[in-house]
This record gives C-alpha cells, structure tokens and sequence, in this order.
C-alpha cells in the first residue's frame, strides 16, 4: 500500500484525559489514561498523541480551561490531529465549541464506547441494542448526523474518518426509528425470555462470567467450555453473550455464559439497551467475577464491577450468596507478587487465583464451582396436588423441573431447586410433603 494512501487510511488522534478531584477522579493519572488510549486503539485509531489534563473545575463551555484548550490546539495543528478524544462525558454545546476551536472532530467517552460496542455487534440483538442506544445519545445532541462510513473497520460513525457521507437526522426521525428499534428489539428479548424459561425447566445450573472489560473472561470461557469465542487482548473483544454446556466434577453440568465486559462511567443509555441481555447474570445460579489481578487499578475496576451488578439489582448479600472470585493472568505477575497474592486468596473462601491463558489453577476453579453448586442446590422429589395451581407455578418459576409424573389426584414432581426455594415452597405450601430427598 503506497505511503500516502495509508496515511489517509488512519484517523490521527489526540487523546485526553480530564483529571479531576473527587470521585471522577478516583483513579490515578497514567492508568486511567492507559485505559483511554486502549479505549481508542480498541476501535483501531492511530493514537499520536496522549496527555492528562488537570481540571481544577470543568468550565461550561469547553470543560477544559482556556489555556489547555489553546495547548491542544497548536497540538492539533502540529501533528494534523484528525479526531480528538476526551476521556469524559461532554455536553452537546461542550463538544460543539472544542470542535470549533480545535479544528478537528471531537468525541467524548460515551460516543467511543457507541461506536466500540457498532464494531463488535454480530448478532440481531447485539445490533439493535447498540443502535437504539446509540440513537438516544444522538438525541441528546438535538440534531447531529447518522453516518455510514466506507471504512475497513465497524462502528457507528461517531469517530468519522474518510469517505464519509452524512445525512442529517432530527429529533423527529431519531423518536421514530428509536420506536422502531424498540418494537424490534422486544420481540428478540422475548424470544431470550422463552429461552430462559427452557433452561431453568433443564436440570443444569447457570454459571455467568462478570467482569471489567479484558479482564480474560472470553479466554476463561474457551478453557473450560472449548469453544472458539473471540478473544484478544483489547477493551471489548468480546460484545454478544454466548452460552456452552461445561462439565463439572462429579459428573455434573453447567450451562456458563459470557457476558459483555464492564467499564468504568459505562453509559447510562449502553446499561439500558443491554439489560436484557445482562439478565442472564441476573439470573444465574452462580456469578464468577474474573478479575485481571496484573492490572495495577484491578480493585478499582472490581469496584466498578460491582456497581453494575448492583444497577441490576444484585445487592451485597446476593453477591455473597452467589458469587465466586477468579484473579486471573496469574502468568504475568512476578514471583514475589504471585506469592503475596497466594497468601491473600488463601484466606478467602470463595476464591481461586488462575491463569486462564496457561491453564493453570483451572482444577481448583472447577472444584470450587462443583462445591458451590452443589450447596446451592438440592434434587428433591415432590407431591403437588392437581388444583394446586399456585404450587405448582412456583416449582415452574424457581426449579428446573427433572422429571414429571400426573396422577388423578396428585403431580408427582422430581425437582433441582436451591435450598432457600425450598424453605419458601414449604413455607407457602406447607400441606405438600417432601416424598424423596436426595
């Protein structure tokens, strides 16, 4: 490819890291501007320049100060800066007046993660999620333009580069194809909600894997499953959920789920658009939070894990009912590391430290699951009354029915149910007896 052809191939980038005070600013310079250039590369932009710009407080017009608006300008200028990224949330007017001083695009946080998560949807309702939630931030902006680019790469067309063409879209517009969306994308989540509802009549367990964004969760789901789920050593490799049958110790069976990776300031509008599909760890049996314990702010980004969950309604006791710890990449820390991490997981019940690239403390993960599992829930056999309605719809939304026998009088049930469950069955209808329990 001829020199110049490449370079017109490349949107040249200038990323910006606002550091703040308080809680936006709960991370530290370099690692949070280390996540903001990954956060660019991920969509494959030549980062040229990187920098972390102290905000005393964010000025309405521009939220940088004048004097770094200038300093970045003749950056800009320099280096023919075609996109520059500001790693916060920018208002409409905030991203208009950089634009035009800095004579380049602007893009902030939320408008990269959207034009991330278009590159990597691959099925119908990664799609539509992505695309609904993408037209609502445009919204936001009152009318700005929907593009499509002719580029090698995916995305949404926030970041722009060559060939572009664009069609201005009103509010107008956006409200109706957003309906539109809307109406679609309930059809696909009612198709998971029957999907759903066919694996909880299976007599498997769901295990979800959680986690921030590259903490090798997709590598983790490949060990044990065999699978060849995309994975690679970026923000986001991985976007739509997949599902595998995984064995377990003793002969038992798990269905385990991958899910999207989290991120810190994830969009309000992306945690919308993909609670459906996050359900699926809101419904899970077991949650395994995989954390990349060789990144130097890994307890801040299980920190932001943990908040996510709690959006989604897993509060601090459902966690501990049901969550397990895995601190993976164990191959890429240093002896004296490794062994000060041993020593920490050692003392924590529900936690195991692996590498899931080599393999290596796979067995103990397995294990532990198989024992988590295995206390969580019960096989029992059940009498239920013909008439019992009531009953019987409680075994249906809370069991995964294994075996069912109708008698003229009575249902004869064989049930995998969490103990809890059962307590709350016996609790409500305490006139049906346990025959079996094993």
């Amino acid at each position: 490819m001829p020199e110049a052809s490449r370079e017109s191939a490349v949107t040249r980038t200038s990323v910006v890291h606002p550091s703040l005070g308080g809680v936006q600013g709960k991370r530290k310079g370099a690692g949070a501007l280390e996540e903001a250039v990954s956060l660019a590369r991920a969509i494959d932009l030549e980062v040229r320049d990187a920098r972390v710009v102290p905000v005393k407080r964010p000025r309405a017009g521009t939220f940088l100060g004048k004097g770094q608006v200038e300093k970045l300008k003749c950056q800009v200028a320099s280096s023919s800066i075609d996109l520059v990224f500001v790693d916060t949330a920018l208002s409409p007017v905030q991203q208009r007046n950089l634009e035009q001083q800095l004579h380049a695009k602007v893009i902030d946080r939320t408008g990269l993660i959207l034009d991330i998560f278009g590159a990597r949807a691959a099925t119908r309702e990664g799609v539509l999620q992505v695309e609904m939630a993408a037209l609502t931030y445009q919204r936001s902006r009152l009318v700005r333009s929907w593009t499509h680019l002719e580029r090698q790469r995916g995305g949404l067309g926030f970041v722009g580069g060559p060939g572009e063409s664009q069609l201005e879209i009103d509010r107008r517009l956006i409200g109706q194809r957003i309906a539109r969306l809307r109406r679609e994308l309930d059809g696909v989540v009612a198709m998971r909600g029957q999907h759903r509802n066919a694996r909880r009549k299976a007599p498997w367990p769901t295990v979800a894997l959680v986690g921030y964004t590259n903490a090798g969760k997709s590598t983790l789901f490949n060990r044990l499953t065999g699978a060849g789920v995309y994975a690679d050593d970026r923000l986001f490799a991985t976007l739509d959920p997949t599902m595998r049958a995984i064995e377990l110790g003793s002969g038992a069976r798990a269905i385990l789920s991958d899910t999207v990776g989290f991120v810190s300031d994830l969009p309000e509008t992306l945690i919308a658009a993909f609670r459906a599909t996050l359900e699926e760890v809101t419904e899970a049996s077991l949650i395994v939070h995989v954390r990349n314990v060789h990144h130097p702010e890994h307890e801040l980004q299980a920190a932001d894990v943990m908040t996510v969950l709690e959006n989604l309604g897993i509060d601090d006791f459902d966690a501990a009912e049901r969550m397990v710890t895995v601190y993976n990449k164990l191959d890429l820390l240093d002896d004296d590391s490794a062994s000060r991490l041993r020593a920490i997981v050692e003392r924590q019940e529900n936690a195991v430290l692996i590498s899931a690239r080599t393999g290596e403390g796979l067995d103990n993960l397995v294990d532990l699951m198989t024992c988590r599992l295995a206390g969580r829930q019960r096989l029992v056999e059940l009498s239920v009354p013909v008439k019992d309605g009531a009953a019987m719809g409680f075994l249906y939304r809370h069991a995964k029915i294994v075996e069912r026998i109708d008698g003229d009088q009575d249902i004869r049930l064989k049930v995998r149910i969490e103990a809890s469950d059962l307590g709350r069955f016996h609790k409500r209808f305490s006139r049906q007896g346990t025959l079996c329990q094993q």
